[in-house]
């Protein structure tokens, strides 16, 4: 098709950008567990181009998530056959856009989007899809996945009210930090399991009540002493023996949501033992539930989740901690390579807060 040129600044960016004819992604190109066995990094990849409805983006930062190895193992669609695209969530500048795309969007803008296809310099993004940003920081990337998925299986599972006592497994990590928050804004009681006094002293920080560090403490025994008659809400994304832990400590009428079970991601199964004979009679004993979440399921709710954490992120009401890796044996995660470093040390427990990849851009760029 011809292209009326006088149009040509809502689709390209000719200020200085150069947006190459190639780039950089990470591919899965085998079903595995394995992360570094399933995806590869191609080199030479045609940069995509936008339709009428559709933001070119070029992303700034990556969001890396426990679950990235489920979708490198074929867990979450069994018809999808390798290559794929993989990468959840981004954060960078629309750089081209459609016609249509341009009556809401304009080269130059900051925006965060989710979609498969985040590990790559350049994403192609519906711009329905994509959220405006006041700026590209790597802190707004924090809410995308992990901010929304705690406010709202929170807000629809969890029926928080002041007093309650909500248990946060791996408390300090992406989503766990913001359940933390918003279980304290409303007005419960919070304990957090962490793997260190390093992510024990950044809980109390956000205000956890009480801390477990559960390399130095007994998790089950911490609990049972002072927690005798159990916690209202566990909010758990850990899996095999923690599950069991979680599930033994609920409270009558306890709730327990499932948003993961990291422990199991690298198995073949995806999945460690629980002791799940046991799972009728405890929950009848209690009267207690079990919710899983994904988010997904929970779609409808996302533009008004992601705006209430946006607005409290501006306030200053909310702590979006990231971790780029800077304590990490090699140093700082830049570049789309050190995605698989990221993704170790999420699965090393190592992180406090989100883990976030830096893709540097070129400098002659003048966005």
């Amino acid at each position: 098709p011809i292209l009326d040129m006088s149009y040509s600044r809502h689709f390209l960016d000719f200020q200085g950008s150069s947006i190459p004819s190639s780039m950089k992604k990470l591919v899965v190109t085998k079903l595995s567990q394995n992360f570094r066995e399933a995806v590869t990094l191609r080199q030479d990849s045609p940069v995509p181009l936008p339709g009428d409805g559709d933001l070119l983006v070029r992303n700034r930062f990556v969001g890396i998530n426990a679950s990235d190895i489920n979708y490198s193992a074929g867990r979450y669609d069994a018809s999808v056959k390798p290559p794929f695209d993989i990468g959840f969530e981004g954060v960078g500048d629309v750089v081209a856009l459609g016609l249509s795309a341009s009556a809401d969007y304009t080269v130059g803008q900051a925006v965060a989007y989710v979609k498969a296809g985040s590990f790559a310099e350049y994403t192609v993004v519906p711009a329905k899809q994509a959220v405006p940003l006041p700026s590209v920081k790597p802190e707004f990337l924090t809410l995308m996945v992990s901010g929304a998925t705690a406010y709202i299986s929170l807000r629809e599972l969890g029926e928080l009210s002041e007093g309650k006592k909500v248990l946060v497994t791996a408390a300090a990590g992406g989503t766990g930090q913001f359940a933390v928050q918003l279980a304290k804004k409303a007005k419960c009681h919070v304990i957090g399991t962490c793997s260190s006094d390093e992510k024990g002293g950044f809980l109390k920080s956000i205000g956890c009540d009480r801390t477990i560090n559960y390399k130095t403490e007994n998790v089950e025994s911490v609990l049972r002493k002072d927690y005798p008659e159990g916690v209202d809400v566990v909010y758990e994304s850990v899996g095999g023996k923690m599950f069991d832990l979680a599930l033994n400590s609920l409270a009558i009428q306890g709730r327990l949501i499932v948003i993961g079970f990291i422990a199991g991601y690298q198995n073949s199964t995806g999945l460690s033992p629980i002791k799940a004979e046991l799972l009728p009679a405890k929950l009848l004993q209690k009267s207690a539930s079990i919710r899983g979440f994904f988010l997904n399921h929970y779609l409808s709710e996302y533009k008004m989740a992601l705006k209430h954490l946006l607005k409290m992120y501006e306030r200053g009401d909310l702590v979006c901690e990231v971790d780029f890796g800077d304590m990490s044996p090699e140093g700082r995660f830049t570049g789309l390579e050190s995605v698989f470093r990221a993704v170790d040390y999420m699965y090393m427990g190592k992180n406090i807060g989100k883990i976030v990849v830096e893709l540097p851009h070129s400098v002659n760029s003048k966005l």
